[in-house]
């Protein structure tokens, strides 16, 4: 039994789907990363009830930082994306929390920049404001300590390769790291967007993308660059497929970066021949609701038919799927820099 329904929405399920290849299955894989956020500072007497916890989201994490206010007695603000939606919205301002949401522009970064910015400002005009920086602060990772648990408890394997969405690096980097903690030899393959800054895909552009919280136009500082043994890219049609065939095959219900982390883990577990001893895990972080209209409406065609092109660089970068050997070539990756604030 859960004491608070944010610890249930922690809790992930991990699903076999067919041998050698699991999913890690989140109802909002978010709520994990807020909460032990919280905690852990709440721990180190960085914030206490009654401050006003703040941050920008695309919507997954505005969600998770409201139930965690909500449950440990802390006000709210979220700076949302123009994506979210008025029933997220209303869900929020049921929460308890403030949202201020500005107008779209025509650059989807400069967005991303713009709300970051509004927090800023927030933050300096408000005594007891605490920005979570959840793309900056690896106090995010501290909530996936009990998913990789569920993981070693699982699966009796010493090796492990785990696929996940790179957004802000917390979901794959926590996982990752209370992994090896508990002696797992784990080989991670990040699923990034084409046009993303993270790992040097931006000149390269998917007009159809429309992966909120995948990828990114900014400089994200919660991304472990070591953490990586592969990087794979795909384009809106190869993640929307995937997110096709996981309903249809498998009956989840998923977003666009659970289908785009379907399609790599699926290519390594063939690879991999199925191997019990060396199991795919893909992490799914959330349903695929938000997503019924552009992923799911009438009757989509699946158009996944080829496997990775292996690149050495980022000059032989193009869609559908690319793929290179992130331990061996990603210095030749540009990156974005850091923020000095």
């Amino acid at each position: 039994m859960f004491d608070h329904i944010s610890d249930a929405y922690a809790q992930p399920a991990l699903v076999r789907l067919r041998p050698g290849l699991y999913g890690l299955r989140f109802e909002s894989m978010k709520v994990a990363s807020a909460l032990g956020a919280v905690r852990q500072l709440m721990a180190d007497g960085v914030i206490e009830p009654g401050d006003t916890l703040v941050d920008s989201s695309s919507g997954v994490y505005a969600y998770a930082l409201a139930l965690a206010c909500r449950r440990y007695g802390f006000s709210c603000h979220i700076v949302a994306s123009p994506i979210v939606d008025p029933t997220l919205k209303a869900q929020l301002r049921l929460l308890g929390a403030t949202v201020d949401q500005p107008s779209q522009t025509d650059d989807p970064s400069q967005d991303q920049a713009g709300r970051v910015e509004r927090v800023k400002e927030y933050v300096k005009n408000n005594e007891r404001a605490h920005w979570m920086r959840q793309y900056h602060d690896r106090v995010h990772y501290h909530g996936y300590t009990i998913a990789a648990r569920q993981i070693t408890d699982g699966l009796a394997a010493d090796r492990i390769t785990l696929v996940g969405g790179v957004g802000s690096g917390a979901s794959t980097g926590g996982l990752s790291t209370a992994l090896r903690q508990s002696g797992v030899d784990v080989e991670v393959a990040g699923v990034q967007p084409f046009g993303s800054v993270s790992f040097g895909s931006q000149d390269v552009e998917d007009p159809e993308f429309l992966i909120a919280g995948l990828g990114s136009g900014i400089f994200f500082g919660n991304i472990d660059y070591s953490a990586y043994r592969t990087i794979h890219w795909l384009d809106f049609s190869y993640a929307r497929s995937g997110s096709v065939e996981l309903l249809r095959d498998h009956c989840v219900f998923a977003g666009l970066s659970s289908g785009a982390s379907y399609v790599v883990a699926d290519w390594h577990a063939t690879r991999l021949g199925g191997d019990e001893r060396h199991p795919v895990v893909f992490v799914i972080p959330d349903t695929g609701h938000r997503y019924v209209q552009a992923v799911y409406n009438e009757s989509p065609v699946v158009t996944r038919d080829r496997a990775p092109l292996a690149i050495d660089g980022p000059e032989s970068l193009r869609l559908p799927w690319c793929l290179t050997d992130w331990e061996h070539h990603g210095h030749r990756f540009s990156r974005p820099e850091a923020d000095p604030s």
